[in-house]
């Protein structure tokens, strides 16, 4: 499973600033996506700053960001694995997200996505955040291919 490349490793580096998974970008995230099987995964321990408005429980902002980045990167590879092509950059054209349960500040957080549609450039994925064994939050994602500048 984590033994190739993250999903975010492979993009060329004129899309890799982004501040989520951007393996450019020195101030942020730097999320990793694989294959887990027909599923994808996402391993995030935040810090103390991304607290939310009651402490010990993260900032849910935090939450859609992730959601954000990890959909790009699961349209990405779905699209990449029908296609058989390298991995191309995917944009958000439409994020929902739904807070289940409070997350916990200070554990490592899985983000899990779902392919469950692709049609031409875009991908609608499905998004889970577990905390400590526990859905906190769900979601999906409407993924959009960026077009290639030069054609």
């Amino acid at each position: 499973m984590m033994s190739e490349p993250a999903f975010q490793d492979q993009y060329p580096a004129e899309y890799a600033h982004c501040f989520g998974c951007g393996r450019l970008n020195p101030h942020g995230f730097h999320l990793k996506s694989h294959w887990d099987g027909e599923e994808t995964v996402c391993r995030f321990t935040p810090g103390p700053e991304y607290t939310g408005g009651v402490p010990g429980f993260l900032y849910g902002g935090l939450i859609a960001s992730l959601f954000d980045c990890h959909g790009a990167a699961t349209a990405a590879a779905a699209k990449s694995r029908e296609d058989g092509k390298p991995l191309s950059r995917f944009v958000t054209a439409s994020l929902k997200v739904d807070f289940v349960l409070p997350t916990p500040m200070r554990t490592e957080l899985e983000i899990r996505g779902k392919v469950r549609k692709i049609e031409g450039r875009k991908v609608t994925v499905e998004l889970r955040l577990i905390a400590q064994g526990k859905t906190c939050a769900t979601g999906s994602a409407l993924m959009v291919r960026m077009k290639n500048p030069s054609t």
